[in-house]
């Protein structure tokens, strides 16, 4: 299974799909789509039934069960788009057979070394086969990784009938980057009672606790006059945005955070005296501390709009995904199939919580529950981006075994 799921990783890696957020379409890229009808040709190839394909680049398929009682009907979800904030455009992939712990040169004309000491979590990977990119752009593992190693489950329970299984349903979103993955995913239409997604991260990693989520965007309007007539009349945007950026919490950013702790991540600003724009994303896994994070941000703005004139700042908060656990407590077995799964398959589980979000976490909301399993990869959305081979078959064997479980139950 090896060479299919890298052969197809491969593949998928060499078609950009970036989402972009400031599109306002669905999907936010044509390139997208364009990825989803060659999955849903792929589909139809190896076998599945109900393959379909709509304009907002949403692919679902069906392996029909082989047994002779109802099971419960498991899905199995990824996330066609990479990210946005890193080009994934002309992946170069190189291949580091029986990596040997040290430091790997990627792009030896440009200098680009991903060094161990800077990700030490390569030592884990010593005698496995590394897939990387030349430094130059992201590999594209979150989450073509996990494409790739469904598709490849599939087909082999597809050239194994003797295999009995339930139901599989499969799905596979545009736009998760951008946190639009699930805006028209049709949960009562995709038939799953439950369902996993494979979306990231190492070996034996089980996830279903994942952050409270919102995007902010602050807009400072100023004005500009002549600056040496500028006492009382000039209103510098730029300074005020300075002010505001000082006022929040110093220590309540990624570079400082870890865990379970919240944070305000500042990931654009651009601006001139007359206006400035500030984007934050908002993160937190406790609710109660998730709102008091947003009324930080009220608070501000208000304070800042008494000093500087009422409309000076203006706030817009939108709240984009909650923690998945309230949703997933209920039904803890969808949980202690996959842990279960992954010890058969000679994996320890790591149970922990998603310093983001999934598809997973917004589709628990909307009626199907849906932790997240690993997909192998490691150091997402940047040119240090790597997978292991050997994580990989892992994920795919892990998808057997979930589904040779449910079928008991």
């Amino acid at each position: 299974m090896m060479q299919k799921v890298t052969e197809r990783f491969i593949r998928y890696t060499q078609i950009d799909t970036q989402s972009d957020p400031k599109s306002g379409t669905h999907p936010s890229t044509p390139e997208q789509l364009f990825f989803s009808k060659q999955l849903a040709d792929e589909l139809v190839a190896i076998g599945l039934t109900d393959v379909l394909v709509d304009e907002r680049a949403y692919v679902t398929a069906t392996l029909p069960s082989n047994l002779n009682k109802k099971v419960p009907v498991v899905g199995f979800i990824a996330h066609v788009d990479t990210s946005s904030d890193f080009s994934g455009k002309g992946v170069k992939t190189q291949f580091f057979s029986n990596y040997d712990g040290k430091d790997i040169v990627l792009n030896k004309s440009e200098k680009i070394v991903m060094s161990v000491k800077e990700f030490p979590e390569l030592l884990d990977y010593i005698g496995q086969t590394l897939i990387t990119t030349d430094g130059t752009t992201l590999l594209g593992a979150d989450d073509k990784a996990g494409v790739a190693e469904i598709v490849t489950a599939m087909e082999y329970l597809i050239n194994h009938p003797e295999i009995p299984h339930g139901i599989v349903k499969i799905g596979f979103t545009p736009d998760e980057e951008i946190g639009e993955g699930a805006d028209y995913f049709d949960v009562e239409k995709f038939g799953a009672d439950f369902a996993y997604t494979l979306d990231g991260d190492e070996l034996g990693v089980i996830e279903y606790e994942n952050f409270n989520a919102a995007s902010a965007v602050i807009t400072i309007t100023g004005r500009i006059v002549h600056p040496g007539y500028a006492k009382n009349k000039m209103k510098n945007s730029m300074l005020v945005a300075q002010k505001f950026l000082s006022m929040l919490p110093s220590f309540e950013i990624p570079e400082h955070t870890a865990g379970f702790e919240g944070f305000f991540h500042l990931s654009s600003i651009e601006g001139n005296v007359e206006k400035t724009v500030m984007e934050f994303i908002v993160r937190d896994h406790n609710r109660e501390l998730f709102e008091k994070k947003k009324r930080i941000l009220q608070g501000i703005t208000h304070q800042l709009n008494l000093e500087y004139g009422e409309g000076t700042v203006n706030l817009v908060l939108r709240d984009q995904y909650y923690n998945m656990l309230e949703k997933i407590e209920p039904v803890k077995y969808i949980v202690d199939i996959a842990s279960n799964a992954m010890l058969e398959c000679g994996i320890q589980p790591k149970i922990k919580a998603i310093r983001g979000g999934t598809d997973g976490a917004r589709l628990s909301y909307m009626g199907l529950p849906c932790p997240n399993l690993f997909a192998g990869g490691q150091n997402f959305h940047g040119r240090f981006e790597f997978i292991s081979q050997q994580s990989m078959e892992k994920a795919v064997e892990v998808v057997l075994k979930i589904i040779e479980k449910v079928k008991v139950i």
